[in-house]
């Protein structure tokens, strides 16, 4: 079947020069983030991704594999600030927006003084988010919505860009406190590091065991994240490539009649709303990575895998069953690829 296009006219010389400035800008990101970083470009270029697109990231890995390194790497080739919090169980709210501090002024007075906490950077690492309290929690994930905290009646924006990348161990789950439902929903995509190859923890050893450590210089602003951002948002999408990306996302619930049986059989709740969102986005930016003015089917499903994993919930047989999100996405996949090439028939 052909993939049908967008009906809008071919982009103006302009727009195609910012549209190739786009991809050199991401690949020279690329670049300088993997000086540092040994493999996990699919990692790399989906947290990018999600920094364009507005979006923050959700990293799931056993420690030691680089997470830590890739996210202060990231900040350190966009001359961003950056900070990292360790969640732990007693750590308060106040620990991560900041408080209000009562200060003396210079004539004898005393006055409220708003300190800033670990928050206000243009990119935060929680690192194992999942063993910070739910109160704790919802702190971060609200300023991730609203990019914005109120402490005492006062609201404080959070600078731009903004880009939240969380971390959580898939192994030692004792004494934590999982995400639910509705915050895990606000994460543009959730990344699983894999373990490196053999040929990849040798170049690893090679880097941080010798005498010159390599490291990352700043090759972009925020300003121009910004920029990237605006013109990613510009690309067009033919109403039936936005209708696909709908029904992947109904597909995911089990009450849809569009759901394949996988679904009916292992999934409790599928994907919100921000599920579509993030897709249509996400293939936005990818359009352009392969050099076209719209998005097609096959930006959609590159970027099926990452932005619903965690938006589905299994019901008690998949958990008890092993069955992977994942394994559900590609039986999705497959059925509407199906009923796509039947529809065209």
């Amino acid at each position: 079947m052909s993939e049908s296009t967008s009906s809008t006219s071919p982009p103006s010389d302009e727009v195609q020069q910012n549209l190739e400035d786009f991809r050199k800008d991401f690949s020279k990101l690329m670049r300088e983030v993997s000086k540092v970083i040994v493999g996990h470009e699919e990692i790399v270029e989906g947290t990018i991704m999600a920094l364009i697109a507005g979006g923050h990231v959700l990293l799931e890995g056993v420690p030691g594999l680089g997470k830590t390194l890739l996210v202060r790497t990231l900040a350190d080739a966009l001359h961003l600030q950056f900070s990292r919090v360790q969640f732990t169980p007693d750590l308060m709210p106040a620990d991560l927006i900041g408080t209000n501090v009562v200060m003396e002024t210079p004539d004898g007075r005393r006055e409220f003084d708003f300190q800033k906490g670990p928050i206000f950077s243009n990119i935060v690492l929680a690192d194992e988010i999942n063993r910070a309290t739910p109160k704790t929690q919802s702190a971060l994930l609200e300023s991730m919505q609203e990019h914005s905290v109120t402490v005492a009646g006062t609201t404080h924006i959070l600078p731009q860009p903004f880009l939240v990348l969380a971390t959580q161990n898939p192994l030692e789950m004792e004494g934590t406190y999982p995400l639910p439902e509705a915050q895990l929903d606000r994460f543009f995509q959730k990344l699983l590091v894999p373990f490196p190859t053999s040929e990849e923890i040798a170049e690893i050893l090679q880097r941080t065991t010798e005498i010159d450590v390599p490291f990352a210089k700043a090759v972009l602003q925020g300003d121009r994240i910004l920029e990237m951002r605006a013109l990613a948002r510009q690309i067009p999408i033919a109403d039936e490539v936005r209708q696909y990306a709908i029904d992947l996302v109904l597909a995911t619930h089990p009450d849809q009649e569009i759901a394949p049986e996988t679904v009916r059989r292992f999934v409790r709740y599928g994907s919100s709303p921000r599920g579509a969102q993030a897709l249509i986005l996400g293939a936005k930016i990818k359009a352009i990575l392969d050099c076209r003015f719209h998005v097609s089917r096959d930006d959609i499903r590159s970027v099926a895998h990452p932005t619903l994993r965690h938006r589905m919930i299994l019901n008690f047989e998949g958990q008890a069953e092993n069955v992977l999100p994942d394994n559900v996405i590609d039986h999705i996949l497959v059925t509407l690829g199906k009923q796509t090439t039947v529809g065209a028939s």
